[in-house]
This record gives structure tokens, sequence and C-alpha cells, in this order.
């Protein structure tokens, strides 16, 4: 397998980063901060799509308050225009994430 399609994580178990972001560039960046429901989840999803429909080459999710929320990639990402990342807290916590696409 070619590194720039390796998935691993990185900075404990809840980053996510797929593809390589080295040598790419940053075409997409977001912040998702969102406050906690008392008892439940809370699930957000953020879609990318590159307007001028070049491939992604790498997806970077980093949890900057090191909580227990998960994040996945539900549809496209490494290889394709598009990329659909949703975050799921664990429960009666917020989400506080960072998103980044480059290609």
């Amino acid at each position: 397998m070619k590194p720039d399609l390796m998935m691993e994580l990185e900075g404990g178990p809840k980053d996510l980063v797929v593809g390589t972001s080295y040598s790419n560039r940053l075409v997409w960046r977001i912040k998702a901060n969102h406050l906690p429901f008392p008892f439940r989840k809370r699930v957000k999803e953020y879609f990318y799509s590159s307007p001028d429909q070049q491939l992604i080459r790498g997806i970077v999710v980093i949890d900057l308050d090191r909580s227990e929320a998960v994040p996945s990639i539900t549809a496209g990402g490494i290889g394709f225009p598009y990329v659909n990342i949703k975050l799921k807290s664990a429960r009666g916590t917020g989400l506080n994430y960072q998103l980044e696409v480059y290609n």
C-alpha cells in the first residue's frame, strides 16, 4: 500500500489522519464546536466537495478536547473529490474538533 493511502491514528485514539498533508495544499479547514446535551450523544456531519473536482489526498480530524468523541468518514475521502465526516460525542459531552482537507 502506498504511504499516502495509509490510515493511521495520531495523538490519541480519537484523532483521525487519512492520506497525507505533506506537500499538499490545504483547501478546507473548519472548527466544529458544539455544546453538550445532558444525557445525550451529539452527532454532527460535515461535507466538503471540491468545486473544481480535484481529488482529495489528505484528511486530518483533530480532537481539540481529547474527549471520547469518535470521528469517521462516511462517504468519499481519499481519491474522491468529496468527503463526508461524521463526529459522534460521548454521552453528555460536546464536540470540539478541527477538520482539514488537502489536495
